[in-house]
């Protein structure tokens, strides 16, 4: 486990690397997403793959430098391709993220949630502050894939699913929350309100959490990375849209083209990180 301080030049080093290295991110994933999550790991520099028949899934993993669930859009024969993804993931050892999406709002949602834990634990684990106060057995009030939390509250949840699960996991929000079993725990608080009205924008962190994943060792530190780059980009790109005059609309192509175009400069100036002790 590392345990050098994080700076903006580290988690610069590991965008350099995506960029360079162009991991190969299998994404099991929802149908609203699939076209901007797959935009987005093009545009920060990784290659996507978005496959779930049962007949290819194992063979897919088995090509692939990560791999991203994403339970959004549920139906039976997907939680069989994630189950067989993941158990190919897990005997390659290659970094698994987990989104779960809509955590608490439905009983099928969650028994998704528990088959796929019972496969085995991701290596990280990404949502909102109601989904992992779901996930960590709270009272999260979830309403659809929407939170009604604040990232703040659901920190204490996530230390005990890190622990418990022996996993990262990234708590999404106003500001972003990273945690490992270690105790490690960062808070990021880059990002716009905007951010949240465009769908896709959280699915496509947790893909870029597996493209960091794919080349950075330390998987808290690539979540770390995966996020500050998100955080930021999000920041311009909205500053960038309003100076247009446009919304929202605008949004998602700047986003895209941050981060194809994030820069150095840009990133170490407006990096907001909290390292706790």
């Amino acid at each position: 486990m590392s345990k050098e301080k994080l700076d903006a030049e580290a988690l610069w080093s590991d965008l350099e690397a995506v960029r360079e290295r162009a991991p190969l991110v299998h994404s099991i994933t929802n149908l609203v997403v699939m076209n901007f999550n797959a935009n987005a790991l093009l545009a920060v520099g990784a290659s996507p793959v978005m496959a779930h028949a049962h007949e290819e899934v194992r063979e897919m993993v088995g090509i692939a430098d990560a791999l991203v669930l994403n339970i959004g859009t549920l139906e039976p024969d997907w939680i069989r391709a994630m189950q067989l993804a993941l158990r190919s993931a897990l005997t390659r050892a290659i970094p698994v993220v987990l989104d779960p999406v809509g955590a608490g709002a439905t009983p099928y949602r969650d028994q998704a949630l528990v088959e796929l834990l019972e496969t085995g634990s991701p290596t990280v684990l990404r949502g909102n502050a109601s989904e992992i106060l779901s996930m960590g057995g709270l009272a999260g009030g979830t309403r659809g894939v929407d939170s009604s939390a604040v990232s703040d509250a659901a920190v204490f949840a996530a230390r005990g699913l890190a622990r418990e699960l022996g996993c990262v996991v990234c708590i999404s929000g106003a500001d972003d929350h990273i945690v490992d079993a270690g105790g490690r725990h960062v808070t990021l608080s880059n990002g716009h309100p905007w951010m949240t009205r465009v769908t896709g924008v959280g699915c496509s962190a947790s893909a870029l959490i597996g493209a960091f994943a794919a080349v950075q060792p330390d998987p808290w530190r690539a979540t770390v990375a995966a996020m500050a780059c998100l955080g930021v980009v999000g920041e311009l790109a909205v500053e960038r849209t309003q100076a247009a005059g446009a919304g929202v609309g605008r949004l998602q192509i700047k986003l895209l083209d941050g981060l194809q175009l994030l820069d150095r400069e840009a990133f170490a100036e407006r990096l907001t990180m909290i390292e706790h002790a």
